[in-house]
């Protein structure tokens, strides 16, 4: 497995209670935009619609910008390919108040783009501080400063 893009933000805003490992419908040329690293899923979300699992607001820029087709569109909708149990699970999990899913990681796995999907619910703001406690405290335990 070699980690491509990895969400950092997303784990410090959300809990994650459950991931699962999806495959995702891409262009040649997205294929080796991602594999050469040019992806962002900053503000990038699931929706389950029409009975499948769609990818919204990921950017993937062109491979190769001047030779892009000229219809291409980087934000556009993208089909994750999930089993219908796990479509039919998340879209119950979903409906739960306070519950969605989110992208947290996108990597390769024998020469296959997979990204890892995370029913995830918001932190709140306590949550966040007791987390940046801790991570204040591990760092000073770990240098040797005391104060």
């Amino acid at each position: 497995m070699q980690l491509v893009f990895f969400n950092k933000k997303a784990g410090f805003e959300y809990q994650f209670l459950e991931k699962f490992e999806t495959g995702v419908e891409l262009n040649g040329q997205e294929v080796k935009s991602i594999k050469a690293g040019h992806i962002s899923l900053a503000g990038s979300y699931v929706i389950i619609r029409g009975g499948e699992a769609w990818l919204i607001g990921t950017n993937i820029p062109p491979y190769q910008a001047k030779n892009a087709p000229k219809e291409y569109n980087e934000n556009r909708a993208r089909r994750l390919l999930l089993k219908r149990k796990e479509i039919d699970y998340l879209m119950g999990k979903t409906k739960e108040s306070g519950l969605t899913l989110l992208p947290t990681k996108v990597y390769t796995t024998k020469g296959l783009i997979k990204v890892e999907i995370a029913l995830a619910r918001h932190k709140k703001m306590s949550d966040k501080r007791e987390v940046i406690k801790k991570r204040e405290a591990q760092r000073e335990i770990t240098s040797g400063r005391f104060f």
